[in-house]
């Protein structure tokens, strides 16, 4: 069991919290390509290295996370000085270097890594994300990462990261590209399903089906990003409105949320020979990033640990079985 960190919660009494209840840590936002490396010359690493010391000292694993990522990489990966957008040879040997010296610097200590996140579009119709990494070098870009990053660290165990694979038309060209790549032999080691899920979705259909058909590609499984919204599942960002000031952590959502994630570990358990991992986005309820997302401004309850870093009703739901 894992959970999201930041620098600053290894700073407070989350700390502690993260010692006694978590094996693993993964960097919440460190180690994404804006912030490691801001400039194509310059690597920020304190950060990053905050977080890696502090598993290292506490004997925590570590899942490194993520190698290449449309919305975090920075802007200037993409363009010259002049700010005309580069060639594909050049984009190519910035993010073999970025990859080469990221993995390269935590070797022997990341133990897996999301080498690549969400490149699978959401539209329908579409297969890949029309993303700056997919526009100037197409699909190969995704078998380049995994073989730059297994160059760098060979013990290192490599992962595909994807939300929204509950959805069937999304799960499909999920397990398309990872057909691929194991077809080509590419070394991919493992698949992240991101897991932000709500108290009404997935439900225990959905989450079998989905856990079954990715079980069947014969590679270790991670849920890596879990959360359960207190509210209904929305997909979209929008402001608040009147229907949103119930905010209060009422015994209704208590109980929803309880069910969720019993039914959840529940499946986790049945599919407990293909599951390597489970790690939750963020700590306990001070903060999460669904308090602004889908609704800006909306505090949310998604975690197993409350504001004071008590476990709810619903960590007993997980843990007694």
């Amino acid at each position: 069991m894992g959970v999201a960190v930041s620098p600053r919660s290894l700073k407070t009494d989350e700390a502690q919290l993260i010692t006694q209840q978590f094996a693993s840590v993964t960097p919440e936002n460190a180690m994404k390509m804006g912030p490691i490396h801001p400039t194509e010359k310059e690597y920020f690493w304190k950060d990053a290295d905050s977080i890696v010391n502090f598993a290292v000292r506490n004997n925590l694993k570590i899942r490194g996370h993520t190698l290449a990522w449309h919305s975090q990489a920075p802007n200037w990966f993409f363009t010259d000085s002049t700010g005309t957008q580069v060639t594909k040879e050049v984009l190519y040997q910035r993010l073999k270097d970025h990859i080469t010296t990221v993995v390269n610097r935590y070797k022997g200590k990341i133990y897996a890594w999301d080498v690549v996140n969400e490149v699978i579009s959401d539209k329908p119709d579409e297969y890949f994300r029309n993303s700056l990494f997919y526009k100037i070098c197409g699909e190969e870009f995704v078998a380049k990462a995994f073989q730059w990053a297994h160059e760098a660290d060979p013990d290192a165990i490599l992962f595909y990261n994807d939300y929204n694979e509950i959805n069937p038309v999304k799960r499909a060209k999920i397990i398309k590209l990872v057909k691929s790549l194991q077809d080509t032999g590419i070394p991919i080691h493992g698949i992240g399903l991101q897991g932000h899920w709500a108290i009404n979705e997935p439900t225990r259909g959905q989450l079998d089906s989905t856990l079954s058909e990715f079980a069947a590609l014969k590679l270790p499984l991670q849920v890596t990003e879990l959360d359960v919204s207190v509210y209904r599942k929305e997909h979209s960002a929008r402001g608040r409105t009147n229907a949103d000031t119930n905010t209060a952590f009422t015994a209704e959502k208590e109980q929803a949320q309880l069910e969720a994630y019993k039914m959840f570990f529940e499946l986790f358990r049945k599919y407990k020979d293909n599951i390597s991992g489970i790690t939750f986005w963020n700590i306990s309820d001070r903060g999460s990033w669904l308090d602004n997302f889908p609704v800006r401004g909306r505090k949310d309850y998604p975690l197993l640990f409350d504001k004071d870093l008590k476990p709810k009703k619903a960590f007993w739901s997980v843990v007694k079985f």
